[in-house]
């Protein structure tokens, strides 16, 4: 199932750093390639040439090969057969079509499973999974990870030199493998052991003392029973740690393998579903770039207006763009990209007409160099019954997504013809630049001791990031390693495990000019999720200017407000009350509780910059786009104030809007730009493309 897309962030995410090399294999003059998955095995060879002729016919430049074919490529343990795929590899270069070859990890062959029943990922009840579906082997099995990489190296060597070949996908979604099988058990004892050298090292960072929970080995421990109340916080963060780098290093040792063998002039990817939650992303070094898959109707998101579920939430592809485009140092990619209606949502409508093109030009806006979709031919049977492809059922009649796909390539092949590689971005586009740190350990913390049922990390997040893409701001998703001098505004939402080091960066950052917004939730704890031993949030006191004198959570039939200004905002989830020190200003203050009057929102200035902390999550994010306009206001920055729902951005020279919204909205474009596609007046899912002289 190509499923995808729990709600990220994403976004999202955890952010990493891969071999930044991925910039050699497009040409920025391309601007982005587009290709489809195809699956030969799926199909009576006689129909290949016919369906990969009309790929090209339609303009795709690629194809996706054998991402789930493990048991046709080795039918039996050692035997390989590639004639199949040789054929279907030839018939992709007779029409001068590229293919990413994949590793077919997800899915291995029954033979190999009722062999080594042990590569099967065993749950926390006990029972294992079984051949019949996809995802069903562990990548703790250490035998597991041995035998693919023979079966890849195979693969790497049979196809390691063909020019026709651009690129490989390892794996298939990967995600974390929670498996409690005995070889699972080691590895997690044995990653242990590499980490705290002494079982008293550990006892200290879990905090055993607490419950009686001490160790004297460790092949006393045991994978955590995260569904047992009351389980160990930090062995459960640790636990989690290790599961995302089980699957970040088996994805290296595939690369790893692979690398050895192939030409250089083909890269290395993954694709991943861009899950808050997958610590992995952004791990695994080895990669040339990161792919994700997104899919953005099927009965999860509502978008805007009554019908808008049919467009999906129009910070999504934004928001997955601007974490993976830093990742990859600039260079990512989408490799699955949703064609029309899917099947396994919870409700599975039709797409509106026209959202399949705008969400390309969304991918397209964000700097993608890659976008490819799942799949060309809908599948006629298989637990994806009634998922649309490029074609019907018949093979031959074009989906309207497919026809949507065909225009938007024809137009990037217009804007390939206007390209200038001297175009600059616009001066107050760059200006507005903001940079949002993020690291998965926070919302792992954050989600396991939430202490309010009302507190959501990612909602949070997403009211800052909603209010700058309505400004006009380019925004990178960064991880507290990166550089933070290249942003004029830093914003750590929640940032609640911290360190001495993090907190003097932002400080250094500060006094240099830069401006740090902080927000609740922000050093509660050090990097192992400890309170400090110190008053609350101590650490953060002398870079806020205040100290935090207690918290408030409320019930939620009875909100209170937030006065700032002359308005009032709404919240319940997480209220800190604060103490500012001389020489911080008050902005907000709280209302109707017994703390009234104190505040809420400060702001300070610091050497050259300037700090603002908010010290409480509000209900509809309105609060936190105020304090955001008036932090921008305060530095001369000017904003855009585009409506909820019309995305924004810039890039190779062009810019590039698309709507979201349930209502027309006419695009204000300097007097010499010139339109390349759509109109000013952009209607609903409609897409706006110029270029400014």
């Amino acid at each position: 199932m190509k499923k995808t897309c729990i709600l990220i962030l994403f976004l999202i995410i955890s952010i990493g750093t891969f071999a930044q090399k991925g910039a050699r294999f497009f040409p920025t003059n391309q601007l982005i390639s587009t290709g489809v998955y195809y699956y030969p095995e799926h199909w009576d060879s006689t129909q290949w040439e016919r369906d990969l002729k009309k790929i090209a016919e339609m303009g795709f430049e690629y194809t996706h090969f054998a991402e789930f074919a493990w048991a046709q490529l080795e039918p039996a343990e050692g035997k390989y057969d590639f004639k199949w795929l040789d054929r279907a590899v030839s018939l992709a270069a007779k029409y001068n079509i590229k293919v990413i070859m994949c590793t077919s990890t997800a899915t291995p062959p029954v033979w190999l499973a009722r062999k080594h029943p042990d590569i099967l990922l065993k749950q926390e009840d006990g029972q294992s999974l079984d051949h019949g579906a996809r995802q069903h082997a562990s990548f703790s099995s250490n035998y597991y990870r041995q035998y693919s990489i023979k079966m890849i190296e195979e693969l790497a060597r049979h196809y390691g030199q063909n020019k026709w070949i651009m690129g490989w996908q390892l794996d298939n979604e990967p995600r974390a493998h929670y498996d409690y099988g005995d070889d699972a058990q080691q590895r997690f004892r044995d990653w242990l052991k590499n980490k705290y050298k002494t079982i008293d090292a550990l006892n200290v960072s879990w905090g055993t003392a607490f419950w009686s929970e001490w160790y004297s080995d460790f092949s006393q421990i045991n994978i955590p029973k995260r569904s047992q109340w009351g389980m160990n916080l930090h062995q459960i963060l640790d636990h989690t740690r290790f599961a995302a780098e089980e699957t970040s290093t088996f994805l290296d040792d595939q690369a790893r393998a692979i690398r050895r063998i192939v030409s250089p002039n083909q890269w290395i990817t993954s694709n991943y579903i861009p899950n808050i939650n997958e610590g992995f992303i952004g791990k695994s070094h080895e990669l040339d770039f990161a792919t994700y898959t997104k899919y953005m109707v099927f009965g999860g998101a509502m978008g805007i207006g009554r019908k808008g579920y049919r467009l999906g939430d129009p910070e999504i592809i934004p928001m997955c763009n601007d974490y993976f485009r830093p990742l990859s140092g600039g260079i990512y990619g989408v490799m699955e990209l949703q064609p029309g209606q899917v099947n396994w949502g919870s409700i599975n409508p039709q797409p509106a007409p026209g959202a399949v093109r705008m969400w390309l030009w969304n991918v397209f806006a964000g700097g993608s160099k890659l976008a490819c979709t799942y799949r060309f031919r809908a599948p006629l049977y298989g637990y994806e019954q009634y998922h649309y492809g490029i074609m019907s059922y018949d093979g031959v009649t074009p989906t309207p997504g497919g026809l949507e796909y065909q225009k938007f390539m024809e137009e990037i092949q217009l804007l390939r013809k206007h390209y200038d590689a001297k175009a600059k971005l616009p001066t107050d586009y760059v200006n507005r630049k903001t940079a949002i740190l993020f690291n998965h350990e926070n919302m792992w913390g954050m989600e396991q001791n939430k202490q309010t049922k009302q507190w959501n990390t990612l909602a949070h997040i997403t009211k800052y990031y909603k209010p700058l893409k309505s400004f006009g701001a380019p925004v990178d998703f960064v991880k507290d390693t990166f550089d933070f001098s290249a942003y004029k505004v830093l914003i750590a939402p929640a940032y609640q495990q911290l360190d001495s080091k993090l907190v003097d960066k932002w400080t250094n950052y500060v006094k240099n000019g830069g401006n740090l917004i902080l927000t609740c939730r922000t050093g509660h704890k050090d990097r192992e999720g400890h309170l400090w031993e110190a008053k609350f949030a101590a650490p953060i006191y002398d870079l806020i200017g205040a100290e935090i004198e207690f918290y408030d959570l409320l019930m939620p039939h009875a909100a209170d407000t937030i006065q700032m200004g002359n308005n009032r905002y709404d919240w319940v989830s997480w209220g800190e009350i604060l103490k500012p020190r001389p020489g911080t200003e008050t902005w907000a203050t709280f209302q109707g509780d017994f703390y009234a009057g104190k505040p809420a929102v400060i702001f300070r200035h610091l050497g050259k910059g300037t700090v603002t902390y908010v010290g409480v999550d509000s209900r509809s994010g309105a609060l936190e786009k105020e304090v955001l306009k008036k932090v921008y206001s305060q530095l001369s920055i000017p904003v855009k104030d585009y409506p909820d729902g019309v995305m924004v951005e810039y890039r190779d020279g062009f810019g590039i809007a698309v709507n979201y919204s349930d209502k027309t909205y006419t695009m204000g474009l300097p007097s010499k730009a010139e339109v390349l596609v759509g109109k000013t007046a952009i209607d609903p899912a409609g897409v706006l493309v110029w270029k400014e002289k």
